[in-house]
């Protein structure tokens, strides 16, 4: 069987009549994927006075094919991150409020009367990034709605299935402080999130950069250039899966995630599908890295915002003020991490 085929395949072509700031990467010659990690985070960060890794983890589940989670309280920039990023990626971008009367026609769509036949009118869950805002604002009924949407890549409406555009990233928002009113997110609907991200308050110079934006410019989305075109979002998507993962990291990769259902303090730990998502998540890490094999540091790096919200702690220990977090560490420091060499020599073989 032939090794996978490396970053080497890959190169950025630029096109002379576009602005410097629409740079497009395609597939065809050497590190395509770190080239397009530092066009993305440039691009985002000069909308968004943001830390690198929420910037990096979005691109990892863009590139896993998977969904984000951002919890963090109002006014730390969670709607303007994703608006920046869809824009940066040239991608369409919608949005909807969660609230109590919001229901599941208002994000699929819904069929009207035209003359002498119905003809359908496409929510705004056909878009390329979705943000939820607020999401466990909205009732049950209309978060189950974006399940299978989550899952796979289309929507059933009025006995029909209707594929959404690809690339497809969710992005949901919710404030875990103000409970009232709100419906938590079954831990079913949980799973379905490849990451959540913590943006947390900036530092004293960031919060001054911030509004040193809105001092020289009305809109910092303004400044935020195309980086790539969603067609080569897909094929970098599909070269980013075949990134190498050799036998003891895999074996890493089950450890971790067996791990969290073993533990007593533990009610729920991570499922298989968890699993699956650590090891694509680790996958376009790699790939961002300009790597055609993953390494045990790609993987803790990404312990923590792929398993934690997966994990339901015991009721007594919640008590006591543990939190997966903790959980997560003491699972990374017990669980024995594979030399750097196995996974060379298996990649060298």
């Amino acid at each position: 069987m032939p090794p996978p085929p490396t970053a080497s395949a890959w190169s950025e072509t630029v096109d002379a009549s576009q602005s410097p700031d629409h740079r497009q990467i395609s597939p065809v010659s050497g590190h395509a994927g770190e080239r397009f990690w530092r066009a993305i985070r440039e691009s985002v960060l000069r909308a968004v006075v943001v830390d690198d890794d929420a910037i990096r983890l979005l691109a990892v589940a863009m590139l896993a094919h998977g969904h984000v989670l951002i919890e963090d309280v109002p006014g730390v920039g969670k709607t303007l991150l994703a608006r920046a990023f869809s824009r940066a990626l040239g991608l369409d971008f919608a949005r909807v409020q969660g609230t109590p009367d919001l229901l599941p026609g208002d994000v699929l769509g819904a069929s009207i009367l035209d003359g002498a036949s119905f003809r359908f009118i496409p929510g705004p869950i056909f878009t390329n990034v979705l943000l939820v805002d607020e999401i466990n604002r909205a009732t049950p009924r209309t978060q189950s709605a974006l399940l299978e949407a989550m899952e796979e890549g289309n929507v059933s409406i009025e006995g029909e299935t209707r594929a959404l555009p690809d690339p497809f990233l969710v992005l949901a928002t919710e404030n875990p402080i103000e409970l009232e009113g709100t419906f938590a997110l079954p831990e079913a609907q949980l799973d379905r999130f490849l990451v959540r991200i913590r943006l947390g308050y900036p530092s004293r110079s960031d919060e001054a950069g911030i509004a040193r934006r809105y001092q020289a410019q009305t809109d910092p989305l303004d400044s935020v250039g195309r980086v790539d075109a969603p067609a080569s979002m897909i094929e970098m998507r599909e070269a980013a899966r075949t990134v190498h993962v050799s036998t003891p990291v895999e074996g890493y990769i089950v450890d971790l995630v067996r791990a969290t259902r073993a533990r007593a303090d533990v009610r729920l730990g991570g499922s298989p599908r968890a699993t699956v998502a650590l090891y694509r998540a680790a996958q376009a890490a790699a790939y961002l890295d300009g790597r055609d094999f993953v390494a045990p540091d790609d993987v803790k790096a990404l312990v923590p915002a792929v398993l934690a919200h997966r994990i339901l702690l015991d009721i007594d220990r919640q008590l006591r003020g543990a939190t997966a977090e903790d959980v997560i560490e003491a699972i990374l420091h017990d669980v024995a991490v594979p030399p750097i060499e196995e996974t060379a020599a298996e990649v060298g073989g």
